[in-house]
Order: C-alpha cells, then structure tokens, then sequence
C-alpha cells in the first residue's frame, strides 16, 4: 500500500519559523509532523510514502538520507513547479509508478485516525474516493460536506460564506483515491483537488466520505501549531505523547517551566521563566526572561519578556525588551 503526501507548500501561515523549516519539518512532540503522519500511515500497512514535494525539498532529504521514515521506505517526487493540490498529486503518482488503491494526506494535518477504517469503508463502498470528514464549530474557513446516510457525498463546497455551509463537516485531508482519479486531473496546469476534481466525482456518484470525531487539528497557524505541542503534553492524543523537556536540552535548576516543550538543543538559563509555550531546536532563553504562550526558534534576551509571539530562527529579542502578539522577523517584510 501506498501514499502520497503533499509536502510541497510555502507554509506562509507559519512564518516566520518557515523562514528557514518546511512546515511538515516543524517538530510536532519532538518529532517532525511529517514523521508523526508517515507512522499514522504505517499503521494502516502503507510500506511506502510518496513525498510530493516543492518549496525546499534538500531538508527531507537530509533528514532522512536513508530514504526510510518510521521504518516506511520514502519516494521523493519534486515538482518542476508549483500544480496545486491535484497536479501535485497526479504528479507524484505518476513519477512513483502509483498503479493501485492509494492514500493521499495533507503534510499539515495531524489526525488520530485509524487509516484502515478509511480503506475498508472505501472498498466496501466500491467509491472511486473517499474523504475523510471531521466536525469543526465554524466550518466557513474549509472544504464542506454534506453526505447521506450512507456516506454518499451530494456537496462539495470550498470555503463557503459563513451560515451557507450544507453541514459542519469539513475535509479533514485524508483520502482514499483509485487509480482512475488520476486520469481526472489534467496535465500541463494547476488543478485544485477540492474545487475541480472532487465536484466532478460527485457528478458521477461516485465520491464518498467517512465521518469520525478522531483527534484532529491543522497545524497551519501558530496558534494550532503550538496547540498540537501542547495536545502531546496533555494526553489528548490516542496513541501518542511526549516528555516536556527532551533529553538534550539544557534548563538550568532554577528555570521555572510549566507546561511547555523544550527541545533537544535549547537551553533555558537561570531564573527565566516559561508558561505554555514551545521552545525548539537551536532556541536560547537568556537569564531572567519570561516567555508566555509563545514559539521560540531565536534568542530571548535577558530580562525581555515575550507574550503570546513567535520568534523564528533568525529573531533575536533584545535584553529587557517586552512584546506582545510579535512576529520576528517580521512576515510581511520578506
């Protein structure tokens, strides 16, 4: 069994910490999103994942030079340019020889859900694809579903105007598709798998969908980002957690952290303080800083305090500085 995952976005939500990492590369519980999905996938048998990649592939490829994930063998397929979601998808198929009954997921969206349910629920529909849905309170800023009883998919509406939506089930990005989906999206431009190709399966009766109320969250903001983290802390996940601070990090004695991650390779000095916050590979929080609810690549500087902010690996707070809300460096000057 076989997967294809897009990878390939500029991940613009999450800058600045996609100044200089991919978004599936950010850590997710100490290990990068990509691998948290590639070991949701090997659960439900897929022995190999197609990445169908395009902003920055070199650092997959460096993380994993074996070309294997969690034991899964990995398939690079870089896209000569940008195709959107359905030409990145029938590129990747096609350059890895995909022939057979495959899944397709979102490299930004972690899920406890139980692929092979998908897949049996699939076949024994006898769909063409099938969607995985999942209910979210508004559902304005999604794909939407509506379905019957049977699963049988009767809408597809992309980011509707809020009150118009059929349902408040949403896509929740991943899908079980046959071969033949392929053969829906044209070559030679970008096709959008949600706007273009799922309308004209449902046409043909033969899009459908599951609905589970499975841990869910796209990781495409920092805030649901920094939720993620946390989620790993608070037992929120089915089958996966992580310790607060990994070994490798450093957090002098007298640090005060509560309820935050702190990576391999950061280090906390004396008397800072932080609350509710994730604290990555590389990331320094100097003597006496306080760091609430925020993301830190970067440096803090001593005594600064930080709200609420994220500090992507180029940010350097200056001693005694106090922000709110801040993005540095700033997104909007790139």
């Amino acid at each position: 069994m076989r997967a294809v995952v897009l990878v390939g976005g500029f991940g613009t939500r999450l800058r600045p910490l996609t100044f200089t990492t991919p978004k599936p590369m950010l850590p997710v519980g100490h290990r990068p999103i990509i691998e948290n999905l590639v070991r949701m996938l090997a659960r439900a048998g897929v022995d190999e994942v197609v990445l169908a990649l395009g902003f920055k592939p070199e650092p997959f490829m460096a993380a994993f030079p074996e070309g294997t994930c969690a034991g899964v063998r990995l398939h690079y397929a870089v896209e000569p340019e940008p195709l959107d979601t359905g030409g990145a998808i029938r590129f990747a198929a096609e350059h890895a020889g995909v022939t057979d009954t495959f899944v397709v997921v979102n490299g930004d969206v972690l899920t406890d859900l139980d692929v092979s349910a998908l897949l049996a629920f699939h076949r024994g529909r006898g769909a063409e694809a099938t969607l995985h849905l999942t209910p979210v309170d508004d559902p304005s800023s999604f794909g939407v579903v509506g379905i019957d009883g049977s699963g049988l998919v009767s809408q597809f509406v992309e980011k509707p105007a809020p009150g118009t939506a059929p349902s408040n089930l949403i896509n929740a990005g991943t899908y079980v598709f046959e071969p033949s989906v392929l053969a829906r999206i044209p070559t030679g431009r970008k096709v959008s798998i949600e706007r273009e190709t799922f309308p004209q399966i449902v046409a043909d009766g033969r899009l459908y969908a599951m609905a589970t109320d499975d841990y869910w969250v796209d990781t495409g903001r920092p805030s649901l980002y920094r939720q993620a983290n946390l989620d790993m802390l608070d037992g929120r996940r089915r089958l996966l957690s992580c310790v607060a601070v990994e070994p490798g990090a450093t957090v002098d004695p007298s640090a005060h952290v509560e309820h935050s991650l702190v990576a391999e390779g950061a280090r906390v000095e004396a008397d800072a303080r932080v609350i509710g916050s994730v604290i990555l590979p590389g990331a320094v929080i100097r003597r006496g800083a306080d760091v609430v609810d925020s993301i830190v690549m970067g440096e803090v500087g001593e005594s600064a305090s930080l709200r609420d902010s994220v500090i992507g690996a180029q940010g350097n707070i200056a001693a005694g500085v106090a922000l709110s809300g801040a993005l540095i460096p700033d997104p909007s000057a790139a």
